[in-house]
């Protein structure tokens, strides 16, 4: 376990698997643009504005 963990990740040895795909980036960057969230008295509500 020391040994996975002493060394630094380099962009090199990154999974190329593990990049998100561009239809997920899209998905979450609308998302986030869509979310509203009100604070109301100590509550908060969330509301999707599409």
């Amino acid at each position: 376990m020391q040994k996975l963990y002493s060394e630094t990740s380099r962009v090199d040895n990154v999974n190329k698997k593990l990049a998100p795909k561009e239809e997920t980036i899209k998905f979450l960057l609308d998302y986030s643009m869509a979310l509203s969230v009100i604070d109301y008295h100590k509550m908060k509500f969330e509301a999707l504005l599409n």
